[in-house]
């Protein structure tokens, strides 16, 4: 059973537990899609790894807020921020490669990036990648797929474009495996730098737009942070789902509010059993 089906089914339940008015039992959300309770139970745990039950708790809407209050990132990388070619970042260890001024100048002309469709956890995805590392990945389940290709594609206008997944499949598998990957972006200075800070907040934790702001020694460009936030041509390796507002409402996602939240509920319920296995240790 692939990973876009449970990410489906998961999908249906947000859509349901945002109509109910008090939270559902077991019986109700599996009938609601036409599944036994047992069924139903498996399909959505070896997605979310805890029960239905807990797993609402995290998408209720006010979780946000609650993850704000108590996994909230402290971004202290001011020093570390800059246009390293390569740096250790994030807990995948990714390697990663700027475009250098004169290549983004030309829009990567000359550059051949291969793209592909794969299965994911949030449900099916376009992955895009050059020579040195994947340079787009985008979630179709909410905008299509077509969208997201010409989103992606619309970012490097002088490439060639040619459908060849099997070279970027070692990469996309490893973004969602706890493995590692290399990216190679396109992006101006000060759109890095926010994806540099975003690559500093950690799996179950978030941190806020006028924090990354501050991270990168810009307090006042919060709006521009948000903006950089939203042009992230590398959904979920670069972790912009983890950036809220300062209110803990969730703000914009690129690729729909539904992934967004489903990732930040999947992260946290993750980071929730580690902190339980800790406890027991």
């Amino acid at each position: 059973m692939d990973q876009s089906y449970h990410y489906g089914v998961m999908r249906r339940a947000i859509d349901l537990i945002d109509g109910a008015t008090e939270p559902l039992s077991l019986e109700e959300l599996a009938g609601a899609m036409g599944m036994s309770p047992a069924h139903f139970q498996r399909v959505f745990s070896a997605w979310a790894g805890i029960s239905p039950k807990r797993y609402q708790q995290h998408l209720a809407l006010g979780h946000a807020k609650a993850l704000l209050r108590e996994r909230r990132a402290v971004l202290d990388v001011a020093e570390e921020v800059g246009l390293s070619g390569a740096s250790r970042l994030h807990d995948l260890f990714l390697r990663w490669e700027a475009m250098t001024p004169g290549d983004f100048a030309k829009g990567a002309a000359g550059v051949t990036i291969r793209a592909g469709r794969f299965e994911t956890p949030f449900g099916p995805a376009v992955a895009m990648g050059t020579d040195r590392g994947l340079c787009g990945l985008g979630f179709s389940a909410e905008t299509g797929e077509d969208a997201v290709r010409a989103d992606l594609a619309a970012r490097w206008p002088g490439a060639t474009i040619v459908e060849d997944p099997e070279p970027l499949r070692d990469w996309v598998e490893g973004a969602f495996g706890g493995g590692g990957g290399s990216l190679h972006l396109i992006g101006a200075p000060f759109q890095i730098k926010v994806w540099e800070a975003l690559l500093a907040i950690p799996s179950g934790q978030v941190t806020t737009y006028g924090e990354i702001a501050r991270a990168i020694g810009k307090p006042a460009a919060v709006r521009a942070v948000g903006t950089a936030v939203g042009r992230n041509p590398v959904g979920w390796l670069i972790p912009c789902h983890r950036a809220l507002r300062g209110t803990g409402a969730l703000g914009g996602y690129h690729w729909g509010l539904p992934v967004k939240r489903a990732m930040l509920a999947w992260e946290s319920a993750r980071a929730e059993g580690e902190d339980a296995l800790r406890g027991a240790a």
